[in-house]
Formats: C-alpha cells, sequence, structure tokens
C-alpha cells in the first residue's frame, strides 16, 4: 500500500497548531529550493545559508500568515525569500562601511579567506547574476515565480492579487530588463538576443552555479 504525501496546506494546518513535525516535512520539501533562490540573490554561498535559515524562521513565526496558491507554499516563502535577502544585502553593505572606517591593524591577512572570498567574487562577478540582483524587487519576484518555478500565470496572479494580464505584462517587461542588463554588463556590440532564450540561460546558469 503507498500512501500520498500529505499537501501543503495539510501540513500548514498541523504546523499552526504547533506540530513542529509537520514544519520539519515542510521544510525538507522546500529547503532546497528556497536556498537556490537565495544564492541568485546573494553573492556567496554562506550567506545564502543564512537567508534560507531565517526564511524558514520567518515561516514559522508568521506560519498563521502563509498563503498556499494551488496548493504549494512555494510563492509565499519565495517572496518571503526577496524580502530576507535584500535585508541581508542591506546589513552587509553597512557592516562593510563600518570596516573600512576603521583603523588598519597592520597584521597579516589570512589567505584562506582570500581564497574563499576572492570564489564568491568571481561567482558574483557572472554578468547573468550581476543582471538578475540589479532588477527590482517585482522584476526578481515575478521572474521567480513564472520562469524558475514555471508557476501558471493565473497562479501567479492568485498569489500577487492581480489581472492575469498584468502578470503577462510584468513578465515581458522583466525579461526585457533582463535582457538589457545582461548585454550592457556583457558589452555585448552583437544583436540582441531574444528575451526569453536570455532569461533561460540566465536561470540554468545560476543554477549550475549553485549546485557545481
Amino acid at each position: 500500500m503507498t500512501f500520498e504525501p500529505m499537501s501543503d496546506a495539510a501540513l500548514l494546518t498541523l504546523a499552526e497548531n504547533g506540530d513542529e513535525g509537520a514544519f520539519a516535512t515542510l521544510f525538507d520539501r522546500y529547503r532546497d529550493r528556497v536556498y537556490y533562490a537565495a544564492r541568485r540573490l546573494i553573492d556567496n554561498s554562506t550567506d545564502a545559508e543564512d537567508v534560507t535559515a531565517m526564511v524558514f524562521l520567518e515561516a514559522w513565526r508568521g506560519r498563521r500568515k502563509m498563503i498556499v496558491i494551488n496548493g504549494s507554499l512555494l510563492p509565499w516563502l519565495l517572496t518571503t525569500t526577496l524580502n530576507v535577502a535584500r535585508n541581508a544585502r542591506r546589513s552587509k553593505a553597512r557592516y562593510r562601511v563600518f570596516l573600512d572606517s576603521l583603523p588598519d591593524p597592520g597584521h597579516a591577512p589570512d589567505h584562506a579567506d582570500d581564497v574563499a572570498a576572492s570564489v564568491d567574487r568571481v561567482r558574483g562577478a557572472d554578468p547573468l547574476a550581476q543582471a538578475f540582483r540589479s532588477l527590482s524587487k517585482n522584476d526578481q519576484l515575478i521572474l521567480l515565480l513564472c520562469v524558475v518555478e514555471e508557476l501558471r500565470v493565473q497562479d501567479a496572479a492568485a498569489y500577487l492579487g492581480v489581472p492575469e494580464g498584468t502578470v503577462k505584462s510584468r513578465l515581458s517587461r522583466a525579461k526585457n530588463r533582463l535582457r538589457l542588463a545582461v548585454l550592457q554588463r556583457r558589452g555585448a556590440s552583437a544583436a540582441p538576443a531574444d528575451a526569453s532564450a536570455i532569461t533561460t540561460a540566465a536561470t540554468e546558469e545560476a543554477e549550475g552555479s549553485v549546485t557545481s
């Protein structure tokens, strides 16, 4: 006899009543996808892991306010990932400003840390990753929902609370802006490529950089 896995809605109902096991199942179900989304938004793996942890902490705290769309909690989780990642980047920027204001301690640097930082800088310098991170929050969200996670337009519209036509127009504009941002960073002189092809390439390359 085979048993069907519990739905997100059923697990969420249990979690709302304090069932940590049900929430752990949701965590296992979506952890990797949240991490991949965070990795597209954050320029190093350690910070992406921190963002992932914070997203699920926010999910637990706000479990009674989570929204299930077409049987899935993923849209809510992706929106939270965007918010947490943007806050993390702002905090890190402020921290760097603080560090730059400190006097030079004058001791030899840790070369292992330098190597790790260099690897992350190389990954973060990828034109596709830079282009995606340069987009507005709304553009990032519509691309994550409709391109990366391949949600149907009607499901994205239901989650965002807007008409389907609005989702289609936002998605088209986001693809065009991503295409232009990629071309600008590559300094391409050739004729512009198809927007959907650039978007797909950005998705595949970003995911490849995470899993490699």
